[in-house]
């Protein structure tokens, strides 16, 4: 679908609940406000469906959007969602609409746009934003926030000219960029510098270094005193190291499952490894469940990530 099109859709109907993806991070949960928002602006009823998880990821940009119990939609939208196996928990509808911007979307909604050459689902939100309403200073926050923690600041690899020129439009559109860096790259809470210290200091190391591994523990977390909110961008830790080309990380969920955050440069392709374990995402950044043991996992991965080097 065009953003043409697109709009034609969202004109023509109303009632909206808008999902976002189980774990929200900034681009789904800023996306989704900002298209709520604009659907508002031009006099239709929009709701976030209310994800459990919205507490542990940047509350205040959804609570003002959350849909009332009872409320019944006419059209559902799920944005930055590759899959229907991402839905949040409680979600029992399907994806009128998915917007999107993962190579791996497995067109399960019955339109989608979908974009993957975007750093981020907040830039193809903010075509539609920009073709419904207009930015103004409100909207451009919430796509700001979209934008830059799908980018790491702007510092990760799939971040091009074309999301610089999207973040500095914002910008001149209101979005305070500054106050907004702060809030989200540079407060850190006592907990989440107690675990970042564990983090760092127990990297397992693979290929002279060309790998490096983070495998994130429930004892960690309880020793740090850290809760989910102090996990926010945890996967970015290892690919700090020195000489990393590909850094995973392993969050432990139980004895024999944990949850893979895959990030590279691009020499392996971080979707083909996850898509192994049913996951999926970008090239250069890709995540998935595995059934096993933290550390058999993070050796596992070392061998497949060794094959590929190859």
């Amino acid at each position: 679908m065009t953003i043409g099109e697109t709009v034609g859709i969202l004109r023509d109907n109303d009632d909206f609940l808008v999902v976002t993806h189980i774990r929200p991070d900034g681009d789904t949960i800023g996306s989704a406000s900002a298209l709520c928002y604009a659907l508002r602006k031009i006099g239709k009823t929009a709701y976030l469906y209310n994800n459990p998880q919205f507490g542990d990821s940047y509350p205040w940009l959804a609570e003002p959007y959350l849909a009332p119990e009872g409320f019944e939609p006419k059209y559902t939208v799920c944005v930055d969602m590759a899959d229907k196996g991402l839905y949040p928990e409680g979600f029992k509808g399907s994806a009128d609409l998915c917007i999107d911007h993962h190579p791996s979307n497995s067109l399960y909604a019955k339109n989608t746009l979908l974009w993957p050459h975007k750093a981020s689902c907040g830039e193809i939100v903010m075509e539609l934003v920009k073709e419904l309403c207009g930015l103004d200073a409100e909207v451009s926050e919430l796509l700001y926030v979209a934008v830059s923690t799908d980018t790491g600041c702007f510092v990760y690899g799939n971040t091009t000219g074309e999301t610089l020129n999207a973040a500095s439009e914002l910008c001149f559109a209101g979005a305070r960029n500054a106050f907004l860096n702060k809030i989200l790259f540079r407060t850190s809470s006592k907990a989440r510098l107690a675990l970042e210290a564990q983090i760092l200091s127990s990297f397992l190391y693979y290929h002279d270094g060309k790998t490096v591994i983070s495998v994130v523990t429930k004892e960690m977390l309880e020793k740090a005193g850290a809760n989910e909110k102090d996990c926010q961008d945890i996967a970015a830790l290892p690919g700090r190291a020195e000489g990393a080309f590909t850094s995973v990380t392993i969050k432990e969920i139980d004895e024999n499952s944990c949850k893979i955050s895959f990030r590279t440069n691009g020499l392996v392709d971080a979707n083909k490894v996850c898509a192994m374990f049913g996951g999926g995402g970008h090239k250069m950044a890709s995540g998935c469940t595995i059934k096993m043991n933290s550390f058999k996992a993070a050796d596992t991965l070392a061998d497949i990530i060794g094959e590929e080097y190859k």
